[in-house]
C-alpha cells in the first residue's frame, strides 16, 4: 500500500513532520498537483490525501484501486461526495484542528480595525511621529470593544471560541445556530441572523457554505447593519457577495471588514475587495499556525489509522 498526498505544501512547508503518515506507509508526497496529474499520481493508491486538489467523478472514476480519501482540511467540497460514495470510497476530514489559530486570527483582525496597531506603526515608520507637535497623535478613532455587541453568525466550535474572547473583551454576544439543543450558554444570546446584522457592532462568520449560506451578506443585509459596524469572515469567502460588500465599504455603509477568504483564491485581478475602503483582507491565513498544522497532520493520519482498522472516524460520506 502507499499513500499519495496530492497537495501538501500549504499544510506543511516543511517545517512539520510527515512522521504520523511515514508509520503507516510509504508516502509520496507532491507539493502541489494540477488535475491533468492527479490522475496518473493516484494510480495504484488505495489512499489519497487532499486539501484543495480536487477529486471530481472523472478523476474518481479513473482510479479502481482507490479506497479511501483523506482531506487534510475541515472543508471537503474539493470531493464529489456523491461520486465517492457510489464507489464506495470513504471520504474523511478534519474538524477542529484549528480553532485557537482562526479565533486569534478573528481578533487580529478585529483589533486592526478598531486599533489601528499596524496602520499607526507603518505612519511611525515614515516619520509621522518625529514631525508631529503633539506628543501623541492618531488619525483613525480608536474603538474599545467593551460594552459593544459582538454577533456570531454560526455557533459551532469556533465561533464559540470567538465568543469566549470576545466576552473577555467586555462584548455582549449575540449568537445564531441552525439548531440550538437546549439553552444557549451562559452570556449567550440566541438571535436570528437578521437580528445580527441589525444589532452588532462586530458581525463574524462561522457558518458552513451551503445553498442557503452563500451570498448572505448581501446588498440587504449590509443595508440591515450600523454604519459603525465592522464585518468578519474568517469561514469561506462565498459567504459574502464581494460586489455588495465593497459597494457598502465604499458608500461608508458599514465602517470596515476585515477577510481571511475570498469568493475566489488566489483572487483574480479585479476583485472588488483588493483595496476597497477600509477592508483589510489577509491571504487565508488564520488555520496556519504551526501549532495547527502539526494537529492537522496529526488527525489526518489518525483518521487513516481508523480506516485502516476497519473503524473509520470524521467520516463525510457515510
Amino acid at each position: 500500500m502507499k499513500i499519495v498526498m496530492l497537495d501538501a505544501h500549504t499544510a506543511n512547508p516543511g517545517d512539520v513532520s510527515w512522521a504520523p503518515f511515514e508509520e503507516i506507509a510509504p508516502c509520496e508526497i507532491h507539493p502541489r498537483s494540477s488535475p491533468t496529474e492527479t490522475v496518473t499520481r493516484c494510480a495504484g493508491a488505495s489512499v489519497v490525501i487532499t486539501n484543495k486538489a480536487p477529486m471530481t467523478r472523472q478523476i474518481i472514476e479513473r482510479l479502481p484501486d482507490l479506497k479511501y480519501i483523506g482531506v487534510i482540511a475541515t472543508g471537503f467540497n474539493v470531493v464529489d461526495i456523491a461520486a465517492a460514495k457510489e464507489r464506495g470510497v470513504i471520504v474523511t476530514n478534519v474538524p477542529g484542528y484549528g480553532t485557537p489559530a482562526v479565533a486569534q486570527h478573528v481578533f487580529a483582525l478585529i483589533l486592526e480595525l478598531t486599533n489601528h496597531v499596524g496602520a499607526s506603526a507603518q505612519s511611525v515608520a515614515a516619520g509621522g511621529w518625529q514631525h508631529c507637535p503633539d506628543f501623541c497623535y492618531w488619525d483613525k478613532p480608536i474603538i474599545e470593544l467593551a460594552g459593544r455587541t459582538l454577533g456570531i453568525i454560526g455557533y459551532g466550535e469556533i465561533g464559540a471560541a470567538v465568543a469566549r474572547i470576545g466576552q473577555a473583551f467586555g462584548m455582549k454576544v449575540l449568537a445564531s445556530k441552525r439548531n440550538w439543543s437546549g439553552a444557549p450558554p451562559a452570556g449567550i444570546e440566541a438571535a436570528e441572523a437578521d437580528t445580527i446584522f441589525r444589532e452588532a457592532d462586530v458581525i463574524s462568520l462561522h457558518c458552513p457554505l451551503t445553498d442557503a449560506t452563500k451570498h448572505l451578506v448581501n446588498e440587504r443585509t449590509l443595508g440591515l447593519m450600523k454604519k459603525s459596524a465592522l464585518l468578519i469572515n474568517t469561514g469561506r469567502g462565498p459567504l459574502i457577495d464581494d460586489h455588495a460588500l465593497a459597494a457598502a465599504l465604499e458608500a461608508e455603509k458599514i465602517a470596515g471588514a476585515g477577510v481571511d477568504v475570498l469568493s475566489m483564491e488566489p483572487p483574480k485581478e479585479g476583485n472588488p475587495l483588493l483595496g476597497a475602503k477600509n477592508c483589510l483582507v489577509t491571504p487565508h491565513v488564520a488555520w496556519a499556525s504551526r501549532e495547527a498544522r502539526k494537529r492537522l497532520i496529526e488527525a489526518c493520519a489518525a483518521n487513516v489509522k481508523a480506516f485502516l482498522a476497519g473503524k473509520p472516524v470524521n467520516v463525510v460520506n457515510p
